[in-house]
């Protein structure tokens, strides 16, 4: 990027906007950054998950928690999912 002079900048501005038109432009880059939301939702909740490792002899008389829910961006009521846990349970 170091060797572009402003108009070759300016000359490749001009060829995405006449490919993909400036009508659809600004809903690429809504979609894009929605698209970042939810990678970075979706990692904090990972690392999350892997800090706080249930512990293996939870009492059987416990009642099973409520399921999860991830939200892709706060007010974002259309993306958000249920998030399925992994019983630490194993039978032999």
């Amino acid at each position: 990027m170091g060797n572009l002079k402003p108009l070759e900048i300016v000359l490749i501005l001009v060829v995405i906007l006449l490919l993909f038109g400036a009508k659809k432009l600004p809903d690429m880059a809504r979609s894009l950054g929605k698209s970042a939301r939810i990678l970075k939702s979706e990692a904090k909740a990972m690392k999350k998950d892997d800090e706080a490792a249930a512990p293996a002899d939870a009492p059987a008389d416990q009642a099973p928690a409520a399921p999860r829910t991830i939200q892709a961006a706060p007010g974002d009521v259309t993306s958000s999912r249920p998030v399925q846990e992994q019983n630490h349970t194993t039978k032999s």
